[in-house]
């Protein structure tokens, strides 16, 4: 927990300078994830002991080069460093710098200076400067910038410990700004200065510049007194970039020496290779094809375990607990509806794995330059590509994460178009019908069926929302052009740590942020499912013995044949034969109306509600999930429910279907309508009902 107690730590930086890897170095797994109030983009915040048992909060701010805010993330890092009433507000600043970018990385860290924040230089990836032929005068460079210097590589974690005795003498830090950047306008300067003596002459000009709050102060007020023309503030902002340059071109002169015959550039012949017009995307597609085949590889085995130790664990209860309606609730609603979805925690995990090696590598800047050239075709940013992405992942910080788009036209369409991306919450759906209709086997030796099957359903949802945005571009009448410009990081090696803990965090986060909802659901759907209106439901066991008084029942058949009796005739059994004739199309039976409805929840959900309902419908506690849906028959057909036909359409459904009511809420949060979400919910689903309905009437 936050504690004001403690120090507050702001960890400061461009993107891509390893700042990440300086927080999961100093916090471990000691992390929380959350949104910044009221405004939905992410935050990270860790907890570290330090030196002299002196606690510290670490807030890991979002990326940015400079104070001179172009996004709503980078108005969140100038929000908090100018209001000291915030709870967060720093004790002491870290600004991250890559060894390599100095120059560029320095422009932000003088502009924090002006803050008169106490302020620690941390110069990331010094492993490297051998390689790089680089050479730092750190006495000289600590004299000039008036700050302490850490040396450090959050690779191999040196200088990590010098780091935190840094940080913990923080209040002898100077707190001098490097230079005077008012001389680029002093009259101007010296009138704002007169009018608000008791303020910092940077954080008014940020006043001014930036659409920030700050303290009490009326913005408004502060602006009609020092008006100018936004040609004349850009004008300004521009000279200043210039002056703070020029100071750190003058600094870097004397301590910085890089000697060019030792650097070696394997980068530009890598990208010549990632990035070409050819190879590029046969590679990228290859690894795509790796990843899928290994996430059904790996992952058979413990998903094995899992679900048989569940189907143990229910059969276990029934029998151990006193029979009543608490052990039948636990056996049949709470341990299925869980077991249910920790059983996709390896192929979750394994996604998350492969996605953080990609981003660590400095390969997922390339494919998001790739694809720009693709994204423009259909009327998309080359920043459209990072919410596409990120959306493998989960749509609700994909959708976030257009922020970054400038262009409204293009951040409503990527809005739109980006439910379409396969989410790791589809993974479950899609493994359990793929493992039931998809043959587990191989062709020419080594290519996975149910891989492959995979991994064209993750395609099928690019392509559907690349379609979708062509559309949309074309019916959408609102002019918009945009340069798309995108820094291409330093390739390295993926820093493990920095893996593990992504992996394990994500994987967290979405096992306990499904598992609130499907218990709550399978808690719901247990009572839906053990309990009815009617005699129907009451009399279940004499209904059962008159309709078959001419042929004698074994005792087992005659209580599977109570059960189904009973939830057939059940309040959910009842809502699933109302709505059956409206899917009974599409090859499902009510069961599975009933699971597709309350995934609506989250889309993971559909198979713990399928799990539940099994269990509370049958006297077999011992087979697994899987095992209870290959062989459940549809009485109508005579045919199993999950066929070919039937698992083909399910699966083309929930490619397309809006089957997320957090989506709904996001998208309604982030483009401030109704109108949008409504109409993304009635084409998608409807899009969806039509595909899967002539996939199972050609396919049957």
């Amino acid at each position: 927990m936050v504690s004001k107690q403690n120090i507050n730590i702001a960890l400061i930086g461009n993107p891509n300078t390893g700042k990440t890897s300086v927080f999961n170095q100093l916090t471990g797994l000691n992390q929380q994830v959350g949104n910044y109030p009221g405004i939905t983009v992410e935050k990270k915040i860790g907890f570290c002991k330090l030196p002299n048992n002196i606690k510290a909060n670490i807030l890991d701010l979002p990326g940015t080069y400079s104070l001179n805010a172009s996004s709503i993330d980078e108005n969140v890092v100038i929000e908090l460093l100018l209001n000291k009433n915030d709870k967060l507000y720093p004790d002491v600043a870290l600004v991250v710098t890559d060894v390599e970018n100095l120059k560029r990385n320095l422009l932000l860290f003088t502009q924090i200076k002006d803050l008169a924040i106490p302020t620690i230089l941390v110069i990331n990836m010094a492993d490297r400067m051998k390689f790089k032929g680089i050479s730092l005068d750190i006495p000289y460079l600590e004299e000039h910038l008036k700050t302490k210097i850490a040396l450090i590589s959050s690779r191999k974690g040196f200088g990590i410990q010098e780091l935190k005795e840094m940080i913990i003498t923080y209040r002898t830090l100077s707190t001098e700004p490097c230079l005077n950047a008012s001389v680029i306008d002093p009259e101007y300067f010296d009138s704002l200065r007169k009018a608000f003596p008791n303020q910092l002459l940077y954080k008014l000009w940020l006043v001014i510049t930036q659409d920030v709050n700050f303290l009490n102060l009326d913005r408004n007020e502060i602006r009609s007194s020092f008006t100018k023309s936004h040609s004349d503030l850009k004008r300004l902002q521009q000279k200043e970039t210039i002056k703070r340059y020029q100071f750190i071109n003058d600094v870097l002169k004397e301590g910085l020496n890089i000697d060019s015959s030792v650097a070696k550039d394997y980068r530009s012949k890598l990208d010549r290779v990632l990035t070409h017009k050819v190879w590029g995307y046969v590679i990228f597609f290859l690894i795509l094809f790796v990843i899928f085949q290994s996430i059904f590889e790996w992952s058979t085995i413990p998903m094995d375990f899992i679900d048989a130790s569940f189907a143990s664990l229910s059969a276990y209860t029934a029998s151990s607990l006193p029979a009543g309606v608490l052990t039948d609730l636990i056996s049949q609603g709470i341990i299925p509806g869980i077991g249910g979805i920790l059983i996709f925690i390896p192929q979750i995990a394994f996604l998350f794995m492969f996605i953080s090696i990609l981003e660590e590598s400095g390969y997922m800047s390339r494919v998001v330059f790739l694809m720009d050239k693709i994204m423009r075709k259909f009327g998309l940013s080359g920043k459209s590509v990072v919410p596409l992405i990120s959306g493998t992942a989960c749509a609700i910080p994909a959708i976030m994460a257009t922020r970054n788009i400038e262009n409204w036209k293009e951040r409503l369409i990527t809005i739109l178009v980006t439910p379409f991306t396969t989410c790791s919450a589809r993974l479950p759906v899609y493994a359990i019908i793929i493992g039931l209709v998809i043959p587990d086997e191989h062709i020419f030796g080594f290519l996975n069926m149910q891989g492959l099957t995979l991994m064209l359903l993750y395609l099928l949802g690019f392509a559907a929302a690349i379609f979708s945005a062509y559309i949309l571009n074309k019916i959408l009448k609102i002019k918009s052009k945009t340069y798309f410009v995108v820094e291409m990081p330093n390739y390295k090696l993926p820093l493990f740590k920095n893996v593990g803990i992504n992996v394990i965090e994500k994987t967290k986060a979405f096992v306990f942020g499904a598992g609130k909802i499907i218990l709550a659901i399978s808690i719901v759907l247990w009572f839906l499912a053990s309990y009815g209106p009617g005699k129907d439901f009451n009399e279940a066991e004499k209904i059962v013995t008159e309709t078959n008084s001419n042929k004698p029942l074994t005792s087992e058949e005659f209580e599977n044949a109570v059960a189904s009796q009973k939830l057939e005739n059940s309040y959910i059994g009842i809502m699933g034969k109302t709505i059956e004739p409206a899917i009974s199309p599409l090859g499902y039976d009510w069961k599975i109306g009933i699971a597709i409805i309350s995934s609506f929840a989250a889309r993971e959900v559909f198979v713990g509600t399928l799990a539940t309902i099994y269990s509370v419908g049958g006297t077999d506690n011992e087979g697994t999930i899987k095992n209870k849906m290959a062989a459940e028959i549809n009485p109508a057909t005579g045919q199993k429910v999950f066929n070919f036909a039937s698992g083909i359409s399910l699966l083309l459904f929930y490619a397309f279907a809006l089957q997320c009511a957090s989506t709904l809420a996001i998208t309604k949060k982030e483009t401030n309508s109704w109108k949008w979400p409504v109409g993304q919910l009635i084409l998608m689903s409807g899009f969806a009902y039509m595909v899967a309905l002539l996939a199972y009437q050609i396919l049957k």
